[in-house]
């Protein structure tokens, strides 16, 4: 193995172990967890997957906004109350996750294994 590819592998590794490890300052929630904090009506459930996603299934009490989407509409998020956030498997609401961390958002919280987790 020539030292180029050894880079190419390193580097590839990284970015996986990036996008594995959850963001710093998130809360992970597993959605048996959720199950138990779903009566508490002050905290803002937003599912990031597709509208079609959300039309085909989604758990009450989550209101749709589509990571394609999300720049655009997080502002009607409130800063002062938590944020949980789920998907499909947990990847793209991690991925929402970060952005409303760069945004300032304090209370985040990320729903592991997504709506599959859930059903």
């Amino acid at each position: 193995m020539t030292i180029a590819n050894g880079i190419i592998i390193a580097l590839l590794i990284i970015f996986l172990v990036q996008k594995l490890i959850p963001v710093k300052g998130v809360k992970q929630m597993t959605t048996a967890q959720l199950k138990n904090e779903m009566m508490d009506k002050t905290k803002q459930y937003i599912d990031v997957r597709t509208t079609a996603e959300f039309k085909s299934f989604h758990i009450p009490g989550f209101k749709n906004m589509p990571l394609h989407q999300f720049h655009q509409n997080m502002g009607q998020l409130s800063r002062d109350k938590e944020v949980v956030v789920i998907c499909q498997s947990g990847m793209r609401s991690s991925k929402a996750s970060k952005i409303l961390k760069k945004a300032g958002y304090k209370n985040i919280t990320n729903i592991k294994g997504g709506v599959s987790a859930w059903r």
